[in-house]
């Protein structure tokens, strides 16, 4: 029901924007007009552009964690973190290929 709406007004906005009423100005001036209906497809365009932006559901997953390692656990953190995790060095491989300490 709510596209069916933002579809008519759509189509209302495009024909208000390209229908003009002739003049007597308009027998002397053919594509005078032509500004009206262009400023109507950009007008029209912009409506239906956010309806269809905002009819999409926005998800963004849960809130990462950016606190670090609950203390006294570290090593625990880190071998949940890093597969690479040595618990002997304490260091992990890193994707520039160096181990680098974990907390």
């Amino acid at each position: 029901m709510k596209k069916a709406i933002l579809a008519i007004a759509a189509a209302a906005a495009i024909a208000a924007g390209t229908l003009s009423v002739p003049t007597t100005a308009d027998a002397y001036c053919r594509g005078c007009g032509v500004g009206a209906g262009v400023l109507g497809g950009l007008v029209a365009g912009a409506i239906i552009g956010g309806a269809i932006a905002n009819s999409q559901p926005q998800y963004y997953g849960p809130a990462p964690n950016y606190s670090g390692p609950p203390p006294g656990d570290a090593v625990e953190y880190c071998m949940q973190r890093f597969r690479s995790y040595d618990p002997r060095s304490g260091t992990y491989l890193g994707n520039d290929g160096f181990r680098h300490p974990c907390p």
